[in-house]
């Protein structure tokens, strides 16, 4: 065998390295040897996005070319993957880059059986070029133009068409091969392939449900990466977490003692070890391998979403779902009602997997708790407050605002910073989106929702498929609501439904789960309000040594006054920071804790004594 220290300084022999078998992917493997063996322009270039393969392929190759199933013209072949970071390493000064690539070239040309695999093959476009220098593709184009050295490329096509596709002299010396994304059936079967090498490295059996799982649920979650590669990763990722379970755990140490013991020639300590290790795998409450529930709690880790069986505190929660916000919203029983039927539709699984869990519009005047439910169902539902992504759509009046919510267009600022929602949705995919007086918003925002409603996806500036099934799609309006007057009449209703449909188009509304019409608060929701209120305010002045004692009156003094405001619960808030939190702060600072005070109510104001 000839000298090739250079290449095996800067490279790796692809053929003697020790690699997964290939699954599949005989047709892309096939073009592949064809380019290699053509007389001319015979360097394959592998396109396709992150994940796809482009890289196994070329291991396949090598593979092929190892066990001689090739053309003849190709079985003496070597094949080296060079790494272009160690070729630049070390290059301070001018020329000492272009002799190590000319060194390079010109042990390839003494051995005349090499052929070179660089990945990411568009980082040779600028590598190497200083001032005055010139980069490793136009070091390389005299090579391989004279045949001199065959080069097999990887890169994704964006990468291909910015940086290579530019140099026609460059690109006319590659042939391009499109390695398009596995199908499941394709993924399966890979993953079918190399289940023995996981199950050797994780010392645990793999389950077939778990490899349909990691198939099924990374195309339902992770639909930003691609196939094989995210449902490979899910599967590890799956039993390496079975692994560290108790009995995982217990398993992979006994086989390492097992295997050490032999290693060291302790023969007996092996004997005893592996009637351990047999008697823990044949007890029927030992048994353990990789199943269905632990590629979900792989996903769920990832991407925050609860995958699988609700579990029986959720269950519970979405039985009493109407108890627990009705304890949060006062007086919009039949609000809440359709609002939980739609909520258990989603969450249940009857619903359509391929539109968010919900998508709702809430109808009615100021100050009635619309948004308020927004927060109790982000709580209730989703965990926490800070599930909710509120976005305020007055700010959103003009037909170039739509561009905000998907990142700016090419060429202008912000381009790469990518859509306030698209960005929110994609770090925290389970959430609830608060879209605050929608009908405010200009028409061509409403049409970029409708792409939302009906498949779950939106497309943001960057090309990325942003995934919204599962997300709980909430938008306010006031549309034909009056303000004030008790009780939201039946004519009420209708009106604002009619002003619903007359603002916004059919298709709009039909892909729209649930319209429900907030009524106007009655004096007796105001007053359960006001007492709610009151008791917060309570509970903050114990915190600072001030006991605070209400008049019996009080709340309903202030549920009067707030229906003569015409603003709903808003006002009770105002009248309590204007004329309860104001001259009670004075107080506190001004004179000697602990104190008392109680409030009552006197004609049109409050009282302290």
């Amino acid at each position: 065998m000839q000298n090739t220290r250079l290449l095996e300084q800067f490279g790796v022999d692809l053929i003697e390295k020790s690699v997964d078998p290939v699954i599949g992917r005989d047709r892309q493997i096939e073009t592949v040897l064809q380019i290699l063996s053509r007389k001319h322009k015979n360097n394959p270039a592998l396109i396709g996005e992150p994940g796809v393969g482009k890289t196994a392929i070329v291991e396949a190759v090598a593979q092929r070319i190892a066990s001689g199933q090739v053309p003849e013209c190709l079985r003496s072949k070597r094949l080296f993957s060079l790494d272009m970071a160690s070729v630049l390493a070390g290059t301070k000064y001018r020329g000492e880059f272009e002799e190590r690539i000319r060194d390079l070239l010109g042990e390839i040309r003494r051995v005349d059986n090499i052929i070179l695999f660089i990945d990411e093959v568009h980082t040779i476009v600028g590598a190497g070029a200083a001032e005055g220098a010139i980069d490793a593709a136009n070091l390389l184009k005299p090579a391989l133009g004279r045949g001199e050295v065959q080069i097999i490329g990887a890169t994704t096509l964006n990468e291909y068409r910015k940086f290579i596709e530019k140099d026609s002299a460059l690109a006319r010396r590659f042939r391009t091969v499109l390695i398009p994304e596995a199908s499941k059936v394709e993924t399966t079967a890979i993953l079918r392939g190399l289940r023995e090498s996981l199950e050797a490295h994780h010392r645990i059996p793999i389950s077939d449900e778990a490899i349909e799982a990691a198939v099924e649920l990374s195309c339902r979650y992770m639909t930003e990466q691609f196939l094989p590669d995210k449902a490979l990763d899910l599967l590890d990722e799956g039993a390496a977490a079975a692994r560290l379970s108790p009995l995982g755990g217990d398993c992979g140490r006994l086989e390492a003692s097992l295997h050490e013991a032999v290693r060291e020639g302790e023969y007996e300590r092996a004997a005893c070890l592996r009637d351990r290790l047999h008697r823990l795998k044949k007890s029927p409450a030992s048994v353990r391998c990789v199943q269905r529930q632990d590629v979900a709690l792989a996903v769920s880790n990832r991407t925050g979403i609860p995958i699988g069986s609700i579990s029986a505190p959720e269950k519970q929660r979405l039985c009493e779902l109407e108890t627990l916000l009705c304890s949060r919203v006062i007086g919009q029983e039949a609000a809440i009602s359709s609002v939980c039927q739609a909520v258990r539709r989603g969450r249940s699984g009857l619903s359509e997997q391929k539109r968010p869990i919900a998508s709702m519009i809430f109808l009615g005047p100021t100050g009635v708790g619309k948004t308020e439910l927004c927060k109790a169902l982000a709580e209730t539902v989703y965990g926490s407050r800070e599930a909710m992504i509120r976005i305020d759509m007055s700010e959103y009046m003009e037909k170039f605002s739509s561009s905000r919510l998907i990142g700016a267009p090419p060429g202008y600022v912000g381009h790469d910073e990518g859509g306030e929602l698209t960005e929110k949705v994609r770090r925290r995919p389970y959430s609830l989106i608060l879209l605050d007086e929608i009908e405010k918003a200009h028409r061509d925002v409403c049409g970029l929702l409708l792409q939302i409603m009906d498949d779950g996806i939106l497309t943001d500036s960057l090309g990325r498929r942003v995934d919204f099934r599962n997300t709980m799609l909430v938008m306010t309006s006031n549309l034909g609501s009056t303000q004030g007057g008790i009780g939201f009449e039946q004519t009420e209703k209708n009106a604002a439904q009619r002003a619903l449909r007359e603002h916004f188009s059919p298709e709009f509304l039909g892909r729209v789960d649930c319209i429900s019409c907030f009524e106007s608060l009655s004096e007796e929701a105001l007053e359960e309000i006001a007492s709610i209120q009151l008791e917060r305010l309570r509970l903050r002045a114990e915190h600072q040594n001030l006991h605070l004692h209400f008049a019996p009156e009080l709340a309903k003094a202030l549920a009067q006054r707030s229906r003569n405001e015409k603003s709903g619960a808003r006002a009770i808030r105002t009248l309590i920071q204007n004329e309860l939190e104001s001259p009670l702060s004075k107080r506190l600072l001004s004179r000697p804790l602990p104190q008392t005070v109680t409030a009552t109510a006197e004609r049109d104001r409050i009282c302290l004594q």
